[in-house]
């Protein structure tokens, strides 16, 4: 048997995802407005997916983001690091034009979707394969009725999919990437289909509009006006 559902939630939002600098697997915990989007995103996503089982990053941003799902349902969390962040090697914690001016023609490469490597990344396809072999053997402990929710990261998710819908995530880019503390989920397919999964929804969110979601609950607040 296999669960019927895998639900995919991408970590709340940190300094660095503010700063627009490349995380990878430094762990670097969420912000204010993180942690407030890990709240009412566990509200939102427990109305609509009540998870049998809470699976997590080992990293602290998607770690305690996933606490804030799992206290909602009772339900205790499994930290997996095979479900971690693409490892991006020399660039973790530079942002776009640092990594352009140092590697200009590995960013291009990177841009273009190419692989990395000379400065340490991970490779997508083995991103894509661990991702997938973790999804799968939690998933293969639940029954058809049963949902699995995984908390992870952006590129880890996307990479994930691909691999789930059977798809090379070494080439196919085909799957766009979560805001933070959106989510995706897949049903599984009928006997003898091709592929195993579906991908149901993607980028999913508590409902807010995406500019008042990364501002965070202060969002409405004039400048120099302080929270009540």
């Amino acid at each position: 048997m296999t669960a019927g559902t895998i639900v995919l939630l991408r970590h709340g939002r940190t300094a660095y995802n503010a700063a627009m600098r490349l995380q990878g697997q430094v762990d670097i915990e969420l912000d204010e407005v993180g942690r407030w989007q890990a709240e009412q995103g566990a509200r939102a996503l427990s109305s609509a997916h009540r998870a049998t089982t809470v699976v997590a990053s080992d990293l602290s941003r998607a770690a305690a983001t996933a606490q804030a799902y799992a206290a909602q349902l009772g339900v205790e969390l499994v930290l997996d690091p095979r479900v971690r962040e693409r490892s991006f090697g020399d660039w973790e914690g530079l942002t776009g034009p640092e990594i352009r001016e140092g590697w200009p023609e590995e960013y291009a490469a990177w841009r273009r979707g190419d692989d990395p490597l000379s400065v340490g990344a991970e490779a997508k396809v083995d991103v894509a394969a661990r991702f997938r072999e973790a999804v799968l053997e939690h998933a293969d402990a639940l029954d058809e009725g049963d949902t699995l929710a995984v908390v992870s990261h952006g590129a880890a998710i996307t990479l994930g999919i691909t691999a789930l819908l059977g798809l090379d995530a070494g080439h196919w880019r085909g799957v766009a990437g979560l805001h933070n503390v959106h989510w995706s989920h897949l049903h599984r397919s009928g006997p003898g289909v091709t592929p195993d999964w579906r991908l149901v929804a993607h980028n999913v969110g508590a409902g807010y509009p995406l500019d008042e979601w990364n501002a965070g609950p202060d969002w409405n607040l004039e400048p120099g006006q302080e929270p009540a």
